[in-house]
């Protein structure tokens, strides 16, 4: 459990550290997040002694959520059932390339959209890359409510069902009132679901228009009742692929952020471990939300999947047409690249090392084989002045990220994300119905 007590961050992070830091975050942003075209038939071999996870991309839902930025497509079962079919495809070059897997993340759109598509693919996954210990998948509050959900027991590891809030209001603003039913709808379904996988995880949005801190303290009360293994607390992140009209209509302003976080601290940081700046678990050794956190190397399959490999990004086609026709020729998905100096990548690390409060001086020894503080002089050094890592007495190698740094580690993975939500919407936007 936490040893959190009384979490003030309004203190602890002035209002211009948080404005100076998003400045900051927009600037590395438009430097280093835009990708170079490129067609690639064969992604880079694995290399001896890295470990990768699978990451495979699943772009489809029966709705649309007007404030989300994720690479998602109306559902068409007939184009489902064919994507399904090219993702495992795909899964078979990776395997042909001789690449094996630690663990596997499903992400979508909804991935349980086609339960039966969803099985055979899990399934097999496990069969060609037996090293995988861990299979995290996403869901909605409608799709745990279906008779055939049950059938994901046994393959699923980790289930993350997206909430958002219990409130009808906030569900009426964001246009899920009617898609996924009231709260008190929402919430009865959940005691059905937190028993069918080892890890169920609850994911919640903060930072709403209206939302004040009383609706926020009931969201959170309700939780702790329905005492799920994992809970998600993101901030609602707007970026260009939002539109203009929901943005002023659903984002609130402001430092508002911060009276939010604090509230979550002092309600689920008692309770529950903090694993990174907005997840909270029961144990220590659960898998995160964020898979970036424990995989320096992953490989991305499907639409829109990403990977990371050495100190290249890797992003596969955002068109469904493209996508099949690359894959009938025996051709990666990918269309997009990124080569990333060694001080991206390290301020990169530097970011997760925050953001999860691992923030280890050994590991970039021995991974990277850089000194950290030197390495990273001006970023370390600033980080200590304003209060957001300190040594360790006990432990020199691992340093201790406060709850300040926990803060800023929310306020810039938010604008890391918004960053690549941004690259997701230049890419999506020279799609045509052919693609689509």
């Amino acid at each position: 459990m936490s040893e959190q007590s009384t979490y003030q961050v309004g203190k602890l992070l002035p209002n211009w550290v948080i404005r100076a830091t998003d400045q900051i975050m927009d600037y590395y942003i438009k430097r280093y997040l835009n990708c170079d075209p490129i067609v690639l038939d064969r992604p880079p071999q694995p290399q001896s002694g890295h470990q990768y996870m699978l990451y495979a991309h699943i772009p489809f839902c029966k709705t649309l959520c007007s404030y989300c930025t994720f690479h998602r497509f109306l559902f068409k079962e007939y184009k489902a059932r064919e994507y399904f079919v090219n993702l495992r495809k795909e899964m078979d070059y990776v395997k042909a390339l001789g690449y094996d897997f630690t663990a596997m993340y499903i992400g979508g759109g909804t991935t349980t959209i086609l339960e039966d598509e969803l099985i055979a693919t899990i399934e097999h996954a496990r069969k060609l890359f037996p090293s995988i210990k861990e299979v995290s998948c996403e869901t909605d509050p409608a799709q745990i409510a279906t008779p055939t959900f049950r059938n994901l027991k046994g393959l699923v590891d980790r289930m993350s069902i997206g909430v958002q809030s219990f409130d009808d209001n906030i569900l009426k603003l964001t246009e899920r009132y009617d898609k996924f039913g009231s709260g008190a709808q929402i919430y009865d379904r959940l005691h059905e679901a937190l028993e069918l996988f080892p890890t169920t995880n609850i994911d919640m949005i903060f930072g709403f228009r209206g939302q004040s801190l009383e609706m926020l303290q009931r969201d959170m009360d309700l939780l702790v009742e329905l005492n799920p293994r994992q809970i998600t607390t993101y901030p609602l992140m707007v970026t260009s692929q939002t539109k203009k009209s929901v943005k002023n209509t659903i984002a609130a302003k402001g430092l508002e952020l911060a009276d939010q976080y604090r509230i979550i601290m002092n309600t689920l940081g008692s309770r529950y471990r903090q694993l990174t700046s907005w997840t909270f678990g029961r144990t220590h050794d659960e898998g995160f939300d964020e898979y970036v956190v424990d995989h320096d190397e992953y490989v991305g399959v499907g639409s829109g999947a990403f990977s990371f490999l050495g100190s290249n990004l890797y992003v596969n086609t955002f068109s469904l047409h493209r996508y099949g026709l690359r894959i009938a020729q025996g051709k990666t998905g990918v269309e997009r690249q990124r080569h990333f100096d060694k001080h991206a990548v390290l301020q990169y690390r530097l970011l997760l090392g925050l953001f999860s409060a691992r923030l280890s001086r050994k590991y970039f020894r021995q991974v990277h084989g850089v000194n950290l503080d030197r390495a990273l002089f001006k970023e370390m050094l600033a980080l200590k002045l304003i209060g957001a890592i300190k040594d360790n007495p006990q432990d020199p190698d691992n340093l201790i990220v406060t709850d300040a740094g926990k803060f800023l580690g929310l306020v810039m993975m938010k604008a890391f994300y918004s960053g690549m939500d941004n690259v997701r919407a230049e890419l999506r936007k020279p799609l045509k119905d052919i693609d689509m």
